[in-house]
């Protein structure tokens, strides 16, 4: 359910990552290759992305298919961005959230996406809601499952965890909370990328140049895609990405060994894709 795509590098037309390769994200809406689960995403899009100078991103979020949008074209045809998230839904449930219920959610300078569902929504996931404050719960933008993960990862960001934490341990709750559930999850803050590859597909491009790519699956069938482990958390930089395996439930995620993924074309740059603090 879903499909979505990350990028940091150097500045691209939108379109570029989004609607010119083969397989791209426009054409995952209809076509998607390695989509496990449900055919086609046409509940609503949306890309977030960062202009040069300003941290805080801009959103172009629509309900129903990303086909049926004919300023899409254009406005991914000229506007140049270094950093972008994008995403194209189909929804666990039905609903009237409508393009509030579209990814990116945006909060500061981060955007999120979530490519699953959560079981048992929404009771599953009642005993996480009561540890958010009221004010948290009341703004959210949406009452779909991806909210209100959305919330729960915004809620430890702002307590102070790392990207790649707050991602973290927010799918061991999620999961332990709701058994079965695909929580894919991906975050950037326009100068990095987090993402979890839990129940559903999770690629990466790096290179050429300090560039990194991070989506649901290929937009083309460059050999130099990476699938990503289920139950892994990725954290990458533009020359770097770091795996680390997520243990089984209950198991802390900084326990489990990392591996570092220098960029064919970039020195390895730890520092900035850093493994999760314990």
């Amino acid at each position: 359910m879903c499909r979505h795509l990350a990028y940091v590098g150097p500045g691209e037309p939108l379109g570029r990552l989004l609607v010119d390769p083969a397989h791209s994200l426009h054409r995952q809406s209809w076509a998607p290759r390695r989509q496990r689960h449900g055919t086609v995403n046409a509940d609503g899009f949306g890309v977030g992305w960062y202009a040069e100078g300003d941290p805080v991103p801009a959103r172009y979020r629509r309900t129903g298919p990303v086909w049926g949008d004919q300023s899409f074209a254009d406005l991914t045809r000229v506007v140049r961005s270094g950093a972008l998230l994008a995403a194209v839904r189909d929804a666990t449930l039905a609903g009237a959230d409508g393009e509030a219920a579209a990814a990116p959610f945006t909060a500061g300078s981060w955007l999120f996406s979530h490519n699953g569902a959560v079981a048992g929504w929404p009771h599953s996931l009642s005993p996480l809601a009561r540890t958010l404050p009221a004010a948290d719960l009341l703004s959210m933008e949406a009452r779909c499952d991806s909210a209100l993960v959305w919330a729960l990862v915004l809620n430890r960001l702002r307590g102070g965890d790392e990207e790649g934490q707050a991602l973290a341990d927010t799918v061991l709750d999620v999961a332990a909370a709701a058994p079965g559930s695909r929580l894919n999850l991906l975050l950037t803050d326009g100068e990095t990328i987090a993402a979890t590859a839990w129940g559903d597909t999770l690629w990466y491009l790096t290179g050429p140049g300090p560039r990194t790519v991070v989506a649901s699956e290929p937009y083309d069938d460059d050999p130099r895609w990476q699938e990503v482990p289920d139950r892994t958390l990725l954290t990458a930089s533009r020359t770097d990405v770091l795996l680390t395996p997520l243990k089984d439930i209950g198991a802390h995620p900084a326990s489990a060994q990392s591996t570092s993924v220098p960029s064919t074309s970039a020195q390895n740059t730890s520092a900035a894709s850093k493994e999760p603090r314990t």
